[in-house]
C-alpha cells in the first residue's frame, strides 16, 4: 500500500473524494493483460485488490504489485508507449480514471493540480531511489531491510493518507 500513501499524503480529503467519484471501479480476470509493451496509457489505476505483474518486454518479472499501487502515473506526464507490461495476477479490483478528466481537473482547480503534481513528484521520486539503489548505483544509505520504511517528513501524514484510502476502499465497495 505503500505508493498510495505518497501519493494520498500529500492531496486532501476533497481531493481523495473527487478522484472516488471521478472514476470507474473495474474488475479484471486472472490472466487478462491489463496494459501491452508499447501501450499507450489513457487510464490513472489505483489497485483496490488482486495482484499485477509488471513485466519487461521479454516477459522478465519486475515486480508485483497489489492494493494501493498506482498504475498509469507517468502518461500523465508523458504519454510515451510504454516499455513493460502490466498482467493480471490474481483477480483484481482497481479503481480506473480517465487521464482526459484528470486532465480536465488538473488544469481547471489550480489547487488540486499543484498537490496533485507534488503527490506524484514524491512518488516519483521514491521510485528513483529505488531503481538507483537496486540497480548498485551510489551508496546505499538507509538500512536495506527497511526498503519500505518512509521518509520522516512523510510519516506525519500516512495516518491520513491510510485513512484516506481505507475511506475509497469502503465508498467503492459499497
Amino acid at each position: 500500500m505503500r505508493k498510495v500513501l505518497l501519493i494520498f499524503s500529500q492531496l486532501t480529503d476533497g481531493d481523495v473524494e473527487w478522484l472516488s467519484k471521478a472514476g470507474d471501479r473495474i474488475h479484471m480476470d486472472k490472466g487478462a493483460t491489463m496494459i501491452p509493451n508499447g501501450a499507450r496509457v489513457d487510464n490513472l489505476y489505483f489497485v483496490l485488490d488482486g495482484r499485477l505483474a509488471i513485466r519487461s518486454a521479454t516477459g522478465e518479472l519486475i515486480r508485483m504489485l497489489e492494493s494501493g499501487e498506482v498504475i498509469g502515473e507517468m502518461s500523465l506526464v508523458d504519454p510515451a508507449p510504454t516499455v513493460v507490461s502490466v498482467e493480471i495476477d490474481a483477480d483484481a479490483t482497481l479503481l480506473r480514471i480517465p487521464n482526459l478528466r484528470m486532465r480536465e481537473k488538473l488544469g481547471s482547480d489550480t489547487a488540486f493540480a499543484a498537490r496533485f503534481y507534488r503527490a506524484l513528484c514524491v512518488f516519483l521520486a521514491d521510485r528513483m531511489r529505488t531503481t538507483t539503489s537496486r540497480m548498485g548505483y551510489g551508496t546505499v544509505v538507509q538500512d536495506p531491510n527497511a526498503k519500505d520504511e518512509l521518509h520522516d517528513d512523510l510519516l506525519d501524514a500516512v495516518h491520513l493518507a491510510g485513512a484516506r484510502f481505507d475511506r475509497m476502499l469502503k465508498r467503492l465497495a459499497g
